[in-house]
């Protein structure tokens, strides 16, 4: 009986070493994102691995604890006799779907939020009205039909990637670029990315006559799987956290910088839209 408590000990040695030993490795911050090309699973691979070493030091405390009740059991005064035979082992047993792909969907805090967009400027509300005018002549808070007629002309309706968005034609084509890069990279998200809408041609609630970047075909919501994401709350979907730096290589902004964290919400940048004015698509 001497011999299991000594076996607990020596494998809580054994679990403790490994933690101490790659812990600090799981815990340094990822490289800032240069382009479109990322490691998706490398970056839910340290989300996982961060998670078992929680899990290994829950373990370590339960082996602490049956060592302490080991020692407490008396000693029986003859040694017990044991099975030598050799064991059948059990056949191998799948663990279950592949995890980094079930990953994607899941809600994880969203890291340094008010830096995501590294240097790119919002449009804004105001900014759009002195450039273009307002969307239509009357907003309400109901989504209504576009009659800018500037802008109305350069509305499309289009299946662009895995969703169909009506937006104006020249942030469908950067919303399309932005999909293609998704696909290539990494096309197990791609195939998981649903749309919760684009074009609304509304006053932003709780305003008078203030326009969204929505109500000029410039914005986008996105989501994993169809799930929507908890405005506000700080969080978002693992795989959304992904596509911003997609997002953000192609001059989109990402609403989770936002005072209060709209993380679904993808829009142009105000130097992507004043490009595009400069090249007279607007």
């Amino acid at each position: 009986m001497r011999v299991l408590p000594a076996a607990i000990i020596g494998l809580a040695i054994i679990i403790a070493s490994v933690i101490w030993v790659f812990l600090p490795s799981l815990l340094i911050e990822e490289e800032s994102f240069d382009g479109p090309a990322i490691d998706s699973g490398a970056r839910i691979e340290i989300e996982m691995l961060n998670q078992r070493v929680e899990d290994l030091q829950i373990r370590i405390d339960e082996l602490s604890q049956e060592v302490a009740e080991v020692k407490a059991r008396p000693v029986p005064q003859s040694a017990p006799t044991f099975n030598t035979a050799p064991q059948e082992q059990e056949p191998f047993q799948p663990s279950g779907p592949n995890d980094i792909i079930d990953a994607y969907a899941q809600v994880v805090l969203i890291a340094n939020r008010k830096e995501v967009n590294q240097g790119l400027q919002i449009a804004g509300p105001s900014y759009l009205a002195r450039t273009f005018g307002p969307p239509r002549e009357q907003l309400s808070d109901r989504c209504e039909q576009m009659t800018n007629r500037r802008l109305a002309d350069k509305l499309v309706l289009e299946k662009v990637g895995p969703i169909r968005v009506q937006m104006l034609q020249p942030a469908v084509d950067s919303l399309r670029r932005v999909f293609e890069n998704i696909r290539l990279t990494d096309p197990d998200l791609y195939a998981r990315i649903n749309t919760a809408g684009a074009l609304c041609v509304r006053q932003i609630r709780g305003t008078r006559g203030r326009a969204s970047t929505h109500a000029f075909g410039l914005a986008v919501d996105l989501n994993i799987d169809g799930v929507l994401d908890t405005l506000g709350d700080g969080k978002t979907q693992l795989g959304l956290t992904i596509l911003a730096d997609f997002f953000r290589s192609e001059g989109w902004v990402w609403g989770a910088a936002w005072r209060r964290e709209d993380s679904m919400h993808f829009e142009v940048s105000r130097q992507k839209l004043d490009e595009w004015i400069s090249e007279g698509r607007l």
